[in-house]
């Protein structure tokens, strides 16, 4: 073991003794049973629809204990920084309210809460390893790894850095000094204990009840190379270090790191602080041709959360279909009641959740559909402002016209239109009703008006504009259409119409989708009456005319 003088010299002066940081980070005082719960993005790229989902488990579980959730940014990783990483954070936290209690905004008194930024406290801690023997430094080389790894392959046995393998666990002090002597690059690696190897390790996990797993034989590295110009850890000591002096009783993360939990009680162990509990969620998964895999950020654009809050998702509906995925008896009460319902770790499923935005698109639109004008404008306008502005001014340009719009088959109707699922549906659902956003049809051949003679098309919607009515009663309106139709020798109804196809140019209902198209530019729309009505007279004459 390396004498404590020369393990210091490899540090700052000044830098404190673990004690220093305890008591800076002491025990919370926190009620009886209040969890402390933390997420840890890391801004190597998107966020993952999956962080949105253990972030609101971690959020709910600390908040309704009466604890606190923290945020840290697990930026250890510099060299994989992805550009605006953290900004889509902010958007997602703000959009999913899933805003932390403790982190880089709000603040808090266990920062900083980006790992970039506790350096100092890393050292202190790794030192403090070194000098107990707990860790070693390691001057091997990428070639010398290498060559290791091949030859573990060659031999077939399992890869890693342990045992006859680590070839500088055990080197000599003069050895040592030596490599520092030559100004060698070197990294601190953690001293796995020597009963490691073949050993089993129990642990209890909040959602899986008791597991078994190999105990970690590998000494890992927990600091990163000298040659650096910041000595940062690697993210198993970081959290392991940050866990504790942030006071983290329990640690909600994915499936994929229970893997590690040998690895990480190692590390509690040689620290000496107390173990978080552990809770490991399971992934968002897609359905796929003949089975079903994770969520993937490569390969689904809807594993991103910008694909959400771009498409104008109504956060109460991904939450709810969220909360509805951790525990299933959420899914069966009402979106209101759903989001005020405490999320129970132990009701979370082993099997990972399907991710299916037929079914979140359902909860979607039935949610829009129990809002009322005012609400929909009022969460559509800031959606719009950042993903359509055009939408902003016209909403601002028209307020009477936007809530009428929104009226239409909703308001007073015992199963109201659900034609908007998200925010991005409103131009195509909503936009004919504005002159603003809607582009008048001037083709009498267009092919929405389903190949009637462009001539006949003119003039029929001509003699309606000059004929038109603004009649209250919706079957006296319609009777304008149908007068019409038989002037230019429409079928009655569409059956006549099929019986003899030569005598018609087409039947009532091509009479009424001239009409429709002409209004909407569209041969799908909600009521004719009512959207005439909503358009007033003028606006109905105009786009007759138009074409």
């Amino acid at each position: 073991m390396l004498d404590h003088a020369v393990i210091d010299s490899l540090f700052p002066a000044d830098l404190p003794e673990p004690e220093h940081w305890e008591r800076r980070y002491p025990a919370r005082e926190l009620p009886e049973g209040a969890e402390v719960t933390r997420f840890g993005p890391s801004p190597t790229g998107f966020v993952h629809i999956g962080g949105v989902y253990v972030a609101m488990i971690d959020k709910d579980v600390a908040a309704r204990s009466g604890g606190s959730y923290v945020v840290r940014v697990e930026d250890t990783d510099q060299s994989r920084e992805v550009g605006g990483a953290l900004e889509q954070f902010a958007r997602a936290f703000d959009y999913f309210r899933i805003q932390p209690t403790e982190g880089e905004g709000p603040g808090g008194d266990y920062g900083p809460y980006h790992q970039s930024a506790r350096e100092r406290i890393y050292l202190s801690y790794v030192r403090d390893l070194l000098r107990q023997g707990r860790a070693y430094l390691c001057f091997a080389t990428r070639d010398e790894l290498a060559d290791i790894t091949a030859r573990q392959q060659a031999s077939k046995v399992p890869p890693g850095y342990y045992g006859r393998w680590a070839i500088w666990r055990d080197a000599d002090e003069q050895r040592v000094r030596a490599a520092l002597a030559e100004g060698l690059p070197h990294v601190v690696r953690f001293r796995a204990p020597d009963d490691a190897t073949g050993a089993r390790v129990r642990f209890t996990d909040e959602i899986r009840g008791e597991l078994e797993h190999e105990a970690n034989r590998n000494d890992v590295v927990i600091l990163k190379s000298s040659d650096q110009p910041v000595r940062l850890p690697t993210y198993h000591f970081a959290h392991a270090v940050d866990d504790h002096l942030m006071r983290t009783t329990l640690v909600i993360r994915g499936e994929e790191w229970i893997s590690s939990v040998p690895l990480h009680l190692q590390l509690f162990a040689a620290l000496g602080f107390e173990v978080p509990r552990y809770a490991h969620i399971a992934p968002l998964m897609k359905q796929i041709s003949g089975g079903k895999r994770k969520l993937s950020k490569r390969k689904d654009p809807e594993a991103s959360v910008d694909f959400y809050i771009g498409a104008g998702y109504p956060a109460d509906a991904v939450l709810y279909y969220l909360r509805g995925l951790a525990n299933g008896r959420l899914a069966e009460l009402p979106l209101a009641q759903a989001l005020d319902e405490p999320i129970r770790l132990a009701e979370c499923g082993v099997a990972g959740p399907l991710v299916d935005l037929v079914k979140l698109e359902d909860i979607s639109a039935d949610h829009i559909a129990t809002l009322t004008g005012e609400q929909i404008v009022a969460a559509l306008r800031p959606w719009a402002a950042a993903h359509d502005p055009e939408i902003v001014t016209v909403l601002d340009a028209n307020p009477d016209l936007a809530l009428a719009a929104l009226a239409v088959e909703r308001v007073g109707v015992d199963n109201p239109r659900k034609d908007l699922r998200k925010w991005s549906d409103f131009r195509p659902a909503y936009g004919f009703f504005f002159t603003e956003l809607f582009e008048p049809v001037t083709d009498p051949a267009d092919e929405r008006f389903g190949g009637l003679d462009p001539q006949l098309v003119r003039s029929f919607l001509t003699d309606f504009a000059d004929g038109y009515q603004p009649l209250a009663d919706g079957g006296e309106w319609f009777d304008q259409i149908r007068q019409l139709a038989t002037k230019y020798n429409f079928a009655p109804s569409p059956k006549e119409h099929k019986k003899n196809p030569g005598t018609y140019p087409g039947s009532i209902r091509e009479a009424a989708t001239m009409v429709r198209v002409a209004l909407t530019g569209s041969t799908r729309s909600p009521d004719l009456h009512a959207v005439a009505t909503t358009l007033g007279t003028d606006e109905v004459r105009r786009r007759l005319r138009a074409v």
